[in-house]
């Protein structure tokens, strides 16, 4: 268990919501001669680290890439073993995670799951939906594009049965039809791996976000690389679209 403590300097401010890609973990396998899914194990405990560590220096929100929509193309026996990962994940976190502070919510269309991980989903979400900790998001079966047009279809059968007027629709109006509807958008996405693209991830969400790039591998990935990032994040200028002070007196 890791103490409530960080490296960072007293003050630092903290991003309310930081979102993660965890990639790279068919790579860190490969690099050491070891089947993809082992990776895919290394990188679970890398996010279990993770994640109790930006709730215990007060993170509010954070959410993780698990399975996107488009992992379905990948090789039979890697899903599987992402799937029982998934599962086992969450038989521990019902048995062992019962003094953990953390909320746990699931987002993405869990329909096409099997019946046996849904369950546990629901009763993960139900058994932490109380705690005073932070809201962990964890994405599976999930792609920005289809979350936005999961909103519209949900507003177009609003405004089909006279709840909603569709002229007068606003962003507030799609925005409560996302999986996060009433959070706060990511202040901070990191994606380690060397790669450098948003991969269909919170695409409304990520609007104004900040990124942070980093090479390495997940697995390798460690609190004090969370640290890194925020120090980063505490360091840029954000404008939302307008101007900063220094431009704007001169």
């Amino acid at each position: 268990m890791f103490e409530k403590k960080s490296g960072l300097p007293q003050n630092t401010p903290l991003p309310r919501h930081i979102a993660i890609i965890m990639d790279g973990n068919g790579r860190w396998a490969k690099k050491r001669f070891l089947p993809r899914k082992a990776g895919h194990k290394a990188g679970g405990q890398t996010f279990r680290k993770i994640a109790r560590y930006c709730n215990q220096i007060g993170i509010g929100y954070l959410t993780v890439y698990a399975f996107s929509t488009e992992n379905w193309k990948r090789p039979q026996d890697e899903i599987d073993a992402l799937m029982k990962l998934f599962h086992d994940y969450l038989e521990e976190a019902l048995r062992d995670f019962a003094d953990e502070t953390i909320v746990t919510r699931f987002i993405g269309d869990r329909s096409v799951l099997s019946q046996d991980l849904q369950q546990l989903m629901a009763r993960a979400e139900e058994a932490t939906k109380n705690k005073p900790g932070m809201v962990l998001n964890i994405a599976i079966n999930y792609g920005g594009r289809m979350e936005i047009l999961h909103a519209a279809k949900e507003l177009a059968r609003k405004c089909a049965d006279g709840t909603l007027d569709p002229q007068a629709l606003t962003e507030a109006d799609l925005e409560r039809q996302l999986y996060t509807a009433g959070q706060p958008d990511p202040d901070l996405i990191i994606r380690p791996s060397g790669e450098q693209r948003i991969s269909n991830f919170l695409l409304w969400q990520s609007a104004y976000s900040e990124f942070l790039f980093d090479n390495i591998l997940w697995p390798d990935f460690k609190p004090e690389h969370i640290d890194q990032a925020i120090a980063a994040f505490a360091g840029r200028n954000r404008r939302f679209g307008g101007v900063v002070e220094e431009e704007t007196a001169k």
